[in-house]
């Protein structure tokens, strides 16, 4: 038997194709699964990267923002503490004020209060024996529903005292229409007046209240004015003689009210008077309706009163405080204005009572 022929070994046999074959299929597997997993990989997050640049944005706009906080914290320290030094200069300043003051005006111990107060009682017991009141401390009683302080702030001082008023028909009522019907009634209901009671009354408080040591005068006015007192106009009247206040105050009450209101008149009047009066009291219900001309028509303006108010104004005696105690009128709503104006530039005062007062 013939023996086969013994192979020879190459390096590109069907084997060693197929093993290469193999090799380059997987290769092309291997390829074809890495692309497909590429395909499938998440988009880069560039949304989350603009977030996070807005975010650093943030904090450094914040940090700047605390460093402007930090400055302004340490400059309101700063502040703080010069207040804080100023305000223990002040009061230590103040401190050493009370201490001069304590040296020099001692306050008062128990016992010279005491002395004081046994001074005091030794002084009433020797009013009582030469037979005035202690108590009397006003020229003239005022009856009423106890003390009615109602006039408070009105400075009733003076050397000479001088008080003014207004006597116009519009003296009768509040409003015009009533003011007319009570022209028509008898003079008695006229003098019954509430209004021109309450304008009496004022005058009897303040008279009631002016020191003893002045002197006095009181003219009632319209369209002229005459003194409370007939036949002493210009002349001063002493305080002290209570009878002749008496007397003054009565005779108002006998007064009706009636005519236009002029205060260039009157003012011009206490201009001339001497010695010229230092202080004054003006009860009145408005602005005048008449000057130096009066005026052509039945009916007078607001503008024409304010005229005629400034007009009178310049005819007051300089440096002299005025008074003034108003009774609103119906259809003269700046008159308040004016007179408060007025009390202003004199160093006055000016008010309107309560409608229940005295």
């Amino acid at each position: 038997m013939a023996k086969k022929a013994k192979r020879k070994f190459s390096t590109f046999s069907l084997s060693f194709l197929d093993i290469m074959s193999c090799g380059l299929g997987a290769v092309a597997l291997l390829f074809l699964i890495l692309k497909h997993d590429i395909d499938n990989q998440p988009a880069p997050a560039e949304p989350m990267q603009a977030e996070i640049n807005l975010l650093q944005e943030e904090i450094t706009e914040g940090e700047k923002d605390l460093v402007v906080a930090r400055n302004t914290v340490d400059k309101a320290d700063d502040q703080l503490a010069e207040a804080q030094g100023r305000a223990r200069r002040i009061q230590e300043r103040i401190d050493e004020l009370r201490a001069a003051i304590e040296a020099e005006h001692p306050i008062a111990t128990g016992d010279a209060i005491e002395q004081l107060q046994a001074e005091i009682a030794a002084l009433e017991q020797r009013t009582r024996e030469l037979g005035e009141d202690p108590g009397d401390s006003y020229v003239r009683a005022i009856l009423g529903e106890g003390d009615r302080q109602y006039l408070t702030g009105l400075k009733t001082g003076g050397r000479n005292i001088l008080i003014l008023v207004d006597a116009s028909g519009s003296m009768l009522d509040r409003t015009i229409i009533n003011v007319i019907r009570r022209r028509n009634m008898s003079d008695a209901e006229q003098r019954g007046s509430r209004k021109w009671q309450r304008a009496l009354d004022t005058v009897d408080w303040i008279v009631s209240r002016m020191p003893r040591t002045s002197q006095y005068q009181i003219y009632l006015f319209n369209t002229d004015f005459e003194s409370a007192l007939p036949g002493t106009e210009g002349e001063w009247l002493e305080v002290s003689d209570r009878s002749e206040l008496g007397d003054a105050v009565a005779s108002m009450r006998d007064r009706i009210p009636a005519g236009g209101t002029n205060l260039r008149t009157i003012f011009e009047a206490a201009a001339i008077m001497s010695p010229q009066p230092d202080n004054m009291f003006l009860v009145t219900d408005g602005l005048p309706t008449q000057g130096q001309a009066e005026p052509k028509k039945g009916t007078v303006t607001a503008a024409q009163r304010m005229g005629f108010f400034r007009e009178a104004i310049e005819r007051l005696p300089r440096g002299v405080p005025v008074n003034t105690i108003l009774q609103p009128m119906e259809g003269d709503p700046i008159a308040a204005s004016a007179f408060w104006r007025l009390a202003v530039i004199t160093n006055g005062a000016f008010m309107s009572p309560a409608p229940d007062w005295p």
